[in-house]
């Protein structure tokens, strides 16, 4: 089992005065949610996901050692960098970076010994509603590791991508679950071998024809910001009323998914995985203060799908982040008649009819 300190490295071997690297990394959307966490960004309860492939971050991450005369100033003992999104400064971004190596400096005790810039971009529209949390710490954390491994060539390729993970994790909690694909378990289950609270693993079971290639398509319902941060929602599960029972659910639920990715069973999963976006949605309902992040046109769309799926037996499904966003999700072999479906019924619903065609794909990228 690991520890966080695992992860503490010793004397490194190398030495690098200057480089750089660039990675992507995609988005993902949870089957089993995440909602509720402990301290040091730790899951109150296991989630699976997919992970995507065509909405990601590209970061680039060029390094400069910083000058030894410096270290009896006090700016020394401070993170140097910039930032830029789009090859543009982004001085709004930049608290949250300074709170994510604040976080990891003990994992990776050279940061401060360099000066970074960090050049950002997403390939799905900024303020689209698509959280880039997750892709943009998971991209980063890449790029980091990527320097550790120049000063420690001797890490095993197993070590960097938990390591990757475990720092991910702490930037955005579901960053963790954006470093590998296809589908990611984060968070202890009894019945997922080497999974854990650190970082996410690969799923380790067999998955059915019926799973590859499976497609998601991101209706853009409300492109704003939400009313209430993913951090506020998961903070308000420490005295909710139904956290346990909710907690228990998330196990029972990825326990029954084991055996719907390896039969293929297409009508347990759906119910399973729309179950799964109601009930977070519930939670947020039912915290105190409570909140509601589906907007009218949210329900419109998961009324239509129920339609559609009834009246032609289709197994296309819906799930929904902390957000008023949909993610249509369905096999490969129905693409053609669902897209027709979403551009014929659906996109009428979206803000300014947009919409994103992704599929599941296999994790971060090296360029």
């Amino acid at each position: 089992m690991f520890t966080a300190t695992d992860f503490i490295p010793s004397n490194y071997t190398h030495t690098v005065e200057s480089g750089n690297f660039q990675w992507s990394a995609p988005s993902n959307i949870a089957l089993v949610k995440y909602w509720g966490k402990k301290d040091n960004q730790i899951p109150a309860n296991p989630s699976v996901s997919f992970t995507l492939n065509n909405c990601k971050t590209v970061t680039k991450l060029a390094f400069t050692k910083r000058d030894n005369s410096i270290t009896e100033n006090a700016t020394a003992n401070t993170f140097s960098f910039d930032l830029l999104f789009e090859g543009k400064p982004k001085e709004d971004f930049k608290p949250k970076i300074q709170k994510f190596l604040e976080r990891i400096e003990i994992y990776l005790p050279f940061l401060k010994e360099y000066h970074f810039t960090i050049d950002t971009e997403n390939t799905f529209p900024h303020s689209s509603g698509i959280a880039s949390s997750a892709s943009g710490m998971a991209a980063l954390a890449m790029n980091l590791m990527r320097l550790e491994k120049e000063l420690n060539p001797a890490m095993t390729e197993a070590y960097f991508y938990q390591k990757a993970s475990m720092l991910a994790r702490l930037g955005s909690g579901s960053a963790c679950r954006s470093i590998k694909g296809e589908i990611v378990v984060w968070g202890n289950h009894n019945n997922i071998p080497g999974s854990s609270d650190l970082f996410g693993v690969e799923f380790p079971h067999t998955v059915h024809e019926n799973f590859k290639n499976f497609q998601d398509t991101i209706l853009l319902v409300d492109k704003g910001e939400k009313q209430v941060s993913s951090t506020v929602g998961h903070e308000l599960m420490h005295n909710h009323p139904f956290a346990d029972k909710r907690f228990a659910q998330a196990h029972e639920n990825l326990e029954q998914l084991i055996a719907i990715f390896e039969n293929g069973d297409l009508d347990k999963f759906i119910k399973i995985v729309e179950s799964e976006a109601l009930t977070l949605h519930a939670m947020m309902m039912t915290s105190m203060p409570y909140f509601i992040l589906m907007k009218p046109n949210t329900l419109e769309i998961i009324n239509a799908i129920w339609k559609f799926r009834n009246a032609t037996k289709i197994p296309v499904c819906f799930t929904l982040d902390a957000g008023a966003n949909v993610h249509v999700l369905y096999p490969n072999k129905d693409k053609e008649i669902v897209l027709q479906f979403i551009q014929d019924e659906l996109v009428g619903f979206c803000q300014n009819r947009q919409y994103i065609c992704d599929e599941i794909g296999s994790g971060a990228v090296e360029y």
